[in-house]
């Protein structure tokens, strides 16, 4: 099964909260790199992946849910 990353920050607790949202709407979301970004310091993104056939609709979840950007 190939992961395919829907969201990337430098937050773990943000990308806990992303994790979240993906299983209550019945993704199957994985996060990457969780474990070194809390333990080494300037360590790059916490990846929130989940499945390649869920990806588009994850991706729709996720978007519909940002707030507009700033005019």
């Amino acid at each position: 099964m190939k992961l395919v990353t829907v969201r990337q920050t430098f937050s773990p607790a943000e990308a806990q909260v992303v994790r979240s949202r993906l299983e209550a709407a019945d993704f199957q979301p994985s996060l990457a790199h969780e474990l070194s970004s809390l333990s080494l310091d300037g360590f790059p993104l916490v990846l929130v992946q989940v499945p390649e056939d869920e990806a588009v609709a994850a991706r729709e979840l996720l978007d519909a849910d940002e707030p507009p950007a700033a005019v």
